[in-house]
């Protein structure tokens, strides 16, 4: 593949950086813009957003026809990488999971009417949506074939009865795609279904404390008591949740290793301003080797995790699964991250640990990246059986 990137490209990705250094940083600089989970509040992304749409850069991973800017999954990687360079960015370009991951999935396989009542309102911006996946022990976590959730057919409508946990966005969510258990068969046991915020018959039973800040609408345990949802809000098929569940989490596991590389060089960037300016035994802390062996190490790993990503990205874009590619980029980049702030944390010392820098934020996000879409575990066991399955042609050029 060609590493260049487009002119178009490089163009979205340079407006894209030039307005989170002018609309977002300052007021992820003014905590009083925060709100009591530690995200920029409700009101300043409402006019944050305003701005993105003017400045024509709103939903860069949507169809131009539904109002995006049809971007490539390797447009998306340089440019969401350039939004997370603030902590608030994805969400003021209405690229942040789980709404980005929600809304390629819909445009990939949702109907005309299912797009025009789920997706348009997402991609306007009118409303957030959320996944309903995970569930408590002992149900379905990164195996959802153990998924206890049920629907059940009654006349023309799905009764639904379970439990889910940890559902990222929920309690700010107007409509959830979630994953129930139509049928006991292996494989095709999963149904996923649409349903709205307004209907009955479930609620939001807590909104689960977490050790790291929070997006909007945290991360919810929700209990389903009966809710009915008609066969129209089916996606695909009967028996088709799990492939829904495919399709959707491998690009959005991608987007989250996009904005994380954002967040690893943001790391970097604070770590390398101060080494610059203080001075200890009589030089810059840049100027000690120990110091520069540091550095060097962690923004050697950034650049790896940013090839591997462009090479996932490019290779979506050639309607290839990208399956190995995926974990590798999922592994690497999740460990990438807690390595490029760990780092920058030390280097800055206690005022790395103080809330004077956003360090101290990224610390405590990073350790949730080994655990989302996939446990690191997971994937590599997905990488061992490759390796088992395709022998020397795991390494293939092809």
């Amino acid at each position: 593949m060609d590493f260049t990137l487009s002119p178009e490209i490089e163009d979205y990705r340079r407006r894209v950086r030039a307005f989170v250094e002018a609309e977002i940083l300052p007021y992820e600089a003014d905590r009083s813009q925060w709100d009591e989970h530690e995200n920029i509040t409700e009101a300043k992304t409402a006019e944050i957003r305003a701005k993105v749409k003017a400045a024509g850069l709103w939903a860069l991973q949507m169809p131009r026809e539904l109002g995006g800017q049809g971007l490539s999954v390797v447009g998306m990687a340089a440019c969401y990488e350039e939004m997370q360079r603030s902590l608030f960015g994805p969400v003021c370009f209405n690229c942040a999971a789980p709404d980005d991951g929600n809304m390629m999935l819909l445009n990939k396989v949702g109907t005309p009417a299912q797009k025009e009542r789920w997706l348009h309102p997402l991609v306007d911006g009118r409303v957030r949506s959320a996944f309903a996946m995970t569930e408590p022990h002992p149900g379905g976590g990164s195996d959802p074939t153990m998924m206890l959730t049920k629907a059940e057919r009654r006349g023309d409508r799905w009764i639904v009865n379970g439990r889910k946990w940890f559902i990222s966005g929920a309690d700010g969510a107007q409509h959830f795609i979630l994953l129930a258990r139509t049928s006991d068969d292996a494989r095709k046991g999963l149904t996923a279904f649409l349903f709205d915020k307004d209907q009955p018959g479930w609620r939001i039973e807590r909104r689960i404390p977490i050790m790291g800040p929070e997006e909007h609408g945290g991360h919810c345990e929700l209990v389903f008591e009966g809710l009915e949802i008609p066969d129209e809000n089916i996606l695909l098929n009967v028996g088709d949740g799990l492939k829904v569940t495919q399709i959707r989490l491998g690009t959005a596991r991608l987007t989250h290793c996009m904005r994380w590389l954002g967040l690893s060089k943001r790391s970097l960037e604070v770590a390398a301003e101060y080494v610059k300016e203080r001075r200890s035994f009589g030089m810059t802390l840049a100027e000690h080797e120990g110091v520069q062996w540091m550095l060097g190490e962690a923004a050697m790993q950034i650049e790896l995790g940013r090839l591997m990503v462009m090479k996932a990205a490019w290779q979506l874009d050639q309607g290839r699964f990208a399956k190995k590619e995926l974990s590798m980029a999922k592994v690497l980049v999740a460990d990438t991250l807690h390595k490029s702030v760990d780092t920058a944390m030390q280097l800055c010392g206690g005022r790395g640990y103080s809330k004077d820098t956003v360090l101290e934020w990224i610390y405590r996000y990073a350790r949730v990246a080994r655990l989302v879409d996939g446990a690191s575990e997971v994937h590599k066991m997905v990488l061992s059986g490759a390796y088992l399955k395709e022998g020397d042609g795991f390494w293939s050029w092809n």
